[in-house]
């Protein structure tokens, strides 16, 4: 009986010290910052710093552009200007990304989005936002608080804890938890015509979770496709069904 007591303990420690370490180093997990030459670091309103690459257009239109966690934004330049003619572009470089200065949280990276979007408002009073990925709990979130003129969410999420939970079942995750990216409570607030996109293949975000999201917007207001025959990492910004 001492020996069975004894390993379930043993088994417990581990555990335990296993949740400790993913508490710990969690952000590790969840961003991974990419290196980009070039791109623009803007002294915003506020003190804010905030990197990003620019096409600037002339017309009352933009479009402000969140990616994913492991994306130099900045490369994805040109499938945008594809997507977006004739409107200007904003990619945020997250803290950490590029030559952005700072580490990157969901309080940090709200701020700076808020910033980048006043900043742009101020020059095109009609924004568009489009999220990939992590990006899409940012444009979330903004556009629960923001006038936006539309919404584009590419391989979305309802929370970062139910898509973390899908991949470590075995975790507390929702315990453990730091930078929550909860979508799905900031949907009902939105007011912009919303499109999600989803990837018929998608290894890192599950269907569920973005069908999840899909139902916590306001009946009539977000459109749902799911782009056949692609991944969460291959899925094209160039060819998607934007309506």
């Amino acid at each position: 009986m001492r020996i069975v007591l004894s390993l379930l303990l043993l088994v417990l420690a581990l555990y335990l010290a296993v949740c400790a370490l993913v508490f710990f180093r969690q952000r590790s997990m969840i961003y991974y910052p990419q290196a980009f030459e070039g791109g623009t670091v803007l002294a915003l309103d506020g003190g804010a710093r905030v990197g990003v690459t620019l096409h600037e257009q002339q017309g009352p239109s933009a479009v402000i552009y969140f990616g994913g966690n492991a994306e130099a934004v900045g490369y994805s330049l040109p499938e945008l200007q594809a997507a977006f003619p004739g409107q200007s572009l904003y990619l945020m470089h997250y803290r950490g990304y590029g030559a952005t200065p700072g580490e990157p949280t969901e309080v940090d990276l709200f701020a700076d989005a808020q910033a980048l979007y006043e900043h742009v408002r101020a020059q095109h009073p009609r924004v568009t936002l489009v999220g990939r990925s992590l990006g899409s709990g940012i444009a979330t979130r903004l556009a629960s608080v923001k006038a936006v003129e539309r919404l584009v969410l590419v391989t979305p999420y309802d929370s970062m804890a139910a898509a973390a939970s899908h991949h470590f079942p075995w975790l507390p995750v929702r315990l453990l938890l730091r930078d929550r990216y909860d979508s799905a409570s900031y949907a009902p607030n939105i007011n912009a015509p919303t499109t999600i996109l989803a990837a018929e293949r998608d290894e890192v975000i599950p269907r569920a979770s973005s069908e999840a999201l899909y139902r916590s917007f306001r009946t009539g207001l977000a459109t749902f496709h799911v782009v056949p025959g692609v991944g969460h990492n291959d899925i094209s910004l160039r060819a998607l069904p934007w309506h």
